[in-house]
């Protein structure tokens, strides 16, 4: 069969051969057994509606020992044999140029160089799926070859629920993921139902299929690395920056700390994912022996080089080491999964990666009870580097409110409302005051085409409309837009892309828009292919999420899940192509509610009046929250909206003189 021929036949009517457990591959670590037996049963059955009955008494044994041995079932039998790969958008059977586009930006979330465990569905973060089975794949790409312009494909935590009459300017796909009722939201809730098959996280950019891989966070890390040394004033050059992870998403780091110019040390327990980012030249050299560590650290900082370190082993070893040997650390954080701190996101000190995963799955409380002892050593040897000086952050990844739950010392010795850890957030210091209330966000798009051509035709068209808008600029968003002007022009040379032909840049509602369009005027006129719109949900208004993307909100509302819902259903109806809606992403399940978009552009009419109206809304939705939430910036920036479009009417806040309080 031709590919396109395997995408429309969906669920094949012959049970193809079982596959080898292929052990080359980077696999999800095995969960927790956390079922009952009838609750197991119940598991079979549930994965088992998706195949003909004459099947069941073969798919049964197989499915019941893919439970016990992974804590899932996966259905590896149904995995296709054809290369997983963003293809170039003809390459796609189908009805609809938006469906295809939808199929290839599925295919580069599981791309093997893009996905952190390909063959489990999990696009990134230990948990982040874009599919719980392969069932589900194979049936979502059937329907999606099959789907017309007056349709929409309704997707319900993986499982494709069914092709709609819909119309036009409809979203074609509507997805939600793990949308729980919140008193059944904790983690192990996550564990019970998500083996029961019934639900899923989706991450961020997993779940909503707009994941380009690490470059998606290399441009806000290499943002944050660069005013965090601002923040302290120094130069990056000759400067320390100290952090751990190397997977899904935290594998930017060290990349990020190469375009900002510092010497970066980060640490991985995962020899296969380590091996995976040196291969692709993410991070330039490795080491496993902590003394030769801090002879190089050393000497690049006496050089002022740009290099990227690799430390295979825990971090915690290297915040003691750094400290027993007083070595200055200029800017710390941590990108390690601790939004899933029980099922591989972190691991515990002084233990191999391989007697971690079998503790993992085989004593879970005996694990917990050693990750909370490694986190509350991790937060003392940070506390003993930010007595000499280094500036810690969190990075959003719930690493101080994971270490507060263990009992660490991270509490601030006089907490306020937003302000209850010792350190920040980045969001709170940097991004958001610096950012996301002045509009900025990551505004990304990919080239449908697939060519290398197309996408530095649009580096060169993103370039000229910033270069462009700069001269008239307020000094405010001044520093913003340099920082993105030279971005975009050291793109190519950076060799980000992994999968598909992708970009971002951080960009307000105005430079999105202006952007857009001029992409949408060069495929009208044949320059380039079509492209596709997204972002990442880690935006201005996508993302309501406490001890992140909104702790920089200090009116009480931040614990409030408002703006994402009012942003995932004001895109909808604007025009976006496909939206989604999650519970989890980045600090974890229970934790933040975070909407997304994709929208096809194809040189149409259409696209142009869908672009203006949804990229406006889907940026000065936010805006004016964090306006109302009486943030300087955001003050700015909506009046500045208002000004440009008489139809915004926003309610702005009146400020109370803290005297008279």
């Amino acid at each position: 069969m031709t590919f396109q021929e395997q995408i429309q036949q969906g669920i094949p009517n012959q049970l193809p051969q079982p596959k080898p457990y292929e052990t080359n591959i980077n696999h999800a670590p095995k969960r927790k057994e956390i079922l009952g037996e009838e609750e197991k049963k119940l598991a079979l059955k549930n994965a088992l509606r998706y195949f003909d009955p004459k099947f069941h008494a073969e798919l049964i044994p197989e499915f019941k020992q893919e439970l016990e041995d992974y804590g899932r079932i996966y259905m590896y039998r149904f995995r296709p044999d054809y290369e997983m790969k963003a293809r170039s958008i003809e390459d796609y059977p189908g009805k609809s140029e938006q469906a295809k586009a939808i199929m290839l930006m599925i295919q580069n979330n599981l791309d093997y160089a893009v996905a952190q465990h390909p063959h489990e569905l999990i696009t990134y973060g230990g948990n982040g799926a874009v599919f719980s089975n392969w069932a589900q794949y194979l049936l979502t790409m059937k329907y999606l070859s099959e789907m017309t312009n007056e349709q929409t494909l309704v997707m319900y935590s993986g499982h494709p629920m069914g092709l709609f009459p819909s119309h036009k300017d409809a979203p074609r796909v509507v997805v939600t993921n793990g949308m729980m009722i919140p008193n059944y939201s904790k983690p192990d809730d996550w564990e019970k139902f998500n083996a029961l098959g019934v639900t899923q996280y989706g991450q961020m950019t997993a779940g909503s299929y707009m994941y380009i891989g690490p470059q998606g966070i290399v441009h806000g890390t290499t943002i944050t690395a660069l005013n965090a040394f601002r923040k302290i004033n120094k130069e990056p050059k000759g400067g320390l920056f100290v952090t751990s992870g190397l997977g899904g998403m935290s594998g930017a780091q060290p990349k990020a700390g190469n375009i900002a110019g510092c010497v970066t040390v980060c640490a991985e327990v995962n020899p296969k994912i380590t091996k995976i980012r040196h291969d692709q030249k993410w991070v330039n050299e490795i080491y496993e022996d902590l003394d030769a560590l801090v002879k190089r650290v050393r000497e690049a900082q006496e050089n002022k080089e740009t290099v990227s370190l690799a430390y295979l082993g825990n971090i915690v070893d290297v915040w003691e080491k750094f400290d027993q040997e007083d070595l200055r650390i200029d800017i710390g954080s941590d990108q390690t999964s601790l939004h899933n701190p029980w099922a591989g996101g972190y691991y515990p000190v002084g233990q191999s990666f391989e007697e971690s995963n079998k503790m993992m799955a085989e004593d879970p409380e005996l694990f917990k009870e050693k990750v909370q002892e490694t986190l509350r050593r991790h937060a003392a040897a940070i506390n003993k580097h930010t007595e000499k000086g280094t500036y810690f952050f969190d990075y959003g990844n719930a690493f101080l409110l994971e270490a507060s739950r263990a009992g660490a010392d991270v509490m601030a010795d006089n907490p306020t409302l937003g302000r209850e850890f010792k350190y920040p957030s980045y969001v709170q210091d940097i991004m958001g005051p610096m950012c996301f209330d002045y509009g900025f966000g990551p505004f990304r798009w990919v080239c449908a085409s697939g060519k290398a051509e197309d996408l530095k035709k649009t580096d060169e068209i993103a370039c000229a409309v910033l270069e462009e808008m700069i001269k008239n600029s307020p000094e405010e968003i001044q520093q913003q837009m340099k920082d993105n002007i030279q971005w975009i022009k050291g793109a190519q040379e950076n060799k980000l892309v992994v999968g598909s032909q992708a970009r971002i840049l951080y960009a307000d509602a105005e430079g999105r828009m202006k952007i857009a369009e001029a992409f949408n005027k060069a495929i009208k006129n044949g320059e380039i292919g079509p492209v596709v719109l997204g972002r990442d949900h880690h935006d201005v208004s996508g993302t309501d999420s406490p001890y992140r993307e909104t702790s920089n909100i200090y009116d009480g509302s931040r614990f409030t899940a408002d703006m994402a819902i009012h942003n995932v259903i004001g895109d909808s109806f604007r025009g976006a192509t496909w939206v989604s809606i999650h519970n989890g992403g980045g600090v974890g399940w229970g934790e933040v509610i975070n909407g997304g978009f994709g929208m096809l552009l194809d040189g149409s009419e259409d696209a142009d009046r869908r672009l203006k109206s949804m990229l406006f809304w889907d940026v000065n939705n936010g805006i004016s929250r964090r306006s109302w939430a009486r943030n300087e910036g955001a003050i700015f920036a909506i009046k500045r909206a208002m000004e440009v479009e008489p139809n915004l009417k926003v309610t702005l806040p009146n400020l109370v003189d803290e005297n008279l309080l």
